[in-house]
């Protein structure tokens, strides 16, 4: 869907430096029928500040809800950390993700994308989770 800028290139080839060692966490939702079908992370990015990132689910397994659940139990996770912030960058062509950031507590942020939105050049939604 998009082509991967430096800061993809960075975290997904290192994923043990860049997300889990600074303390953030990668989760995966696996379907009996096709494996780990989905993943998402979240990034550390200062003292109390998280990005829900990298959050994908492979086109087999669109309809089966995965999406969903991957991120309920990432958001689940994210309330035992202790996330004061937790935010999201895309972009506008993911409707579908957007749809269900927004059913999951996530709210469209001016403030998270004048201090984030920068991180990536495709970015043009930036949101804030509320619960």
């Amino acid at each position: 869907m998009f082509v991967l800028e430096p800061v993809d290139e960075e975290t997904l080839s290192k994923p043990q430096e860049k997300i889990l060692d600074p303390g953030g966490a990668i989760l995966f939702v696996k379907s009996t029928e096709h494996g780990i079908v989905g993943a998402c992370a979240l990034k550390k990015t200062s003292e109390g500040v998280f990005e829900l990132t990298k959050m994908g689910v492979l086109e087999t397994a669109r309809g089966l809800k995965a999406g969903e659940f991957l991120l309920a139990a990432v958001l689940e996770r994210a309330k035992s950390m202790k996330i004061e912030t937790l935010f999201l960058l895309t972009n506008s062509k993911c409707e579908a993700a957007i749809h269900l950031y927004e059913k999951l507590g996530f709210h469209h942020s001016s403030e998270i994308m004048q201090a984030y939105g920068a991180s990536y050049e495709r970015c043009d939604v930036a949101m804030h989770y509320r619960g």
